[in-house]
């Protein structure tokens, strides 16, 4: 994807990007022409972290997908990628990160804030919350991409024009309870409480930045049948079903970087599985 003078590439930063949405999306945005810098924990394949999601149980299991691996599709697709580990919730590993890719590439023309906080607490009921876990959550939804945009958005507004797509959650922004307790159909008041903190930031930017060129949204995926997903309920016996593909997430945020209509949805929330369906961004999931 060139600038009006041709000699440009497009570049983007996608966190969160080992796997699931984040991964379908780097791959999207390749698709269309854009150079990706890929963010996340995990660099390559059989890595293994701590990727529990309650108080009761450890899970230290090596999970699909790598960084490393997805910057090889990004480059067998044309474009460029840049690795750039990150860990969300370490503020002086966010702001590293973040200098890296100014060094290296300069700067970007679409941020992409994918990554979340995986850990206790965010299929944990009230009281089994461990109350330090908050301030994790809190971290990787708000303070990291709050740090991104602080180092990545000075260039775009410099350049007259960019783009900023947050993944936010009806866990965050719906005024209604959860259908049941988290663990049993629903979700915790961490991940609540994080996704509606990182809501925010979109909101914010396109009322102080759309007059110098900054475009943003906030795309909510809704159930999507990522890698781990599955896993989460192969272990309660179960096949995931009513899930969207990543793929068509992707699909979405592709549309939303490069699309001329997309000015006039500009500062509003997009219902990810319902805008793919209508415009029929990605044809093999009806």
């Amino acid at each position: 994807m060139d600038d009006a003078e041709g000699d440009r590439v497009a570049k983007a930063l996608v966190t969160g990007s080992s796997r699931g949405i984040g991964k379908a999306t780097a791959l999207a945005l390749a698709a269309a022409g854009f150079d990706v810098a890929v963010s996340g924990r995990t660099v390559n394949p059989g890595e293994t972290r701590e990727n529990t999601l309650t108080v009761h149980k450890s899970d230290t299991r090596p999970l699909p997908g790598s960084l490393s691996e997805t910057a090889d599709a990004i480059r067998s697709l044309g474009p460029e990628a840049l690795v750039l580990p990150m860990d969300l919730t370490d503020r002086r590993d966010v702001e590293r990160a973040g200098r890296e890719l100014l060094d290296v590439w300069g700067g970007v023309d679409l941020l992409v804030h994918n990554g979340r906080y995986i850990g206790p607490g965010l299929m944990d009921t009230f009281f089994d919350i461990p109350v330090d876990a908050y301030s994790l959550f809190f971290e990787a939804h708000f303070i990291a991409p709050v740090i991104l945009t602080h180092i990545l958005l000075p260039g775009m507004i410099e350049r007259g024009e960019g783009t900023v797509i947050t993944m936010s959650s009806g866990a965050g922004i719906a005024d209604v309870p959860p259908p049941a307790p988290a663990g049993q159909g629903g979700w915790s008041l961490a991940y609540a409480m994080a996704k509606a903190s990182g809501h925010r930031l979109v909101h914010t930017l396109h009322v102080e930045f759309a007059p110098r060129g900054i475009v943003c949204f906030n795309v909510d995926p809704g159930y999507v049948a990522t890698e781990r997903n599955k896993i989460t309920v192969a272990d309660y016996g179960r096949e995931i079903t009513g899930a969207a593909p990543p793929e068509a997430i992707g699909a979405v945020m592709a549309w939303l970087a490069t699309s001329p209509d997309r000015l006039a949805l500009a500062g509003s929330t997009i219902d990810g599985q319902a805008f793919a369906l209508e415009r029929g961004l990605y044809l093999p999931w009806t």
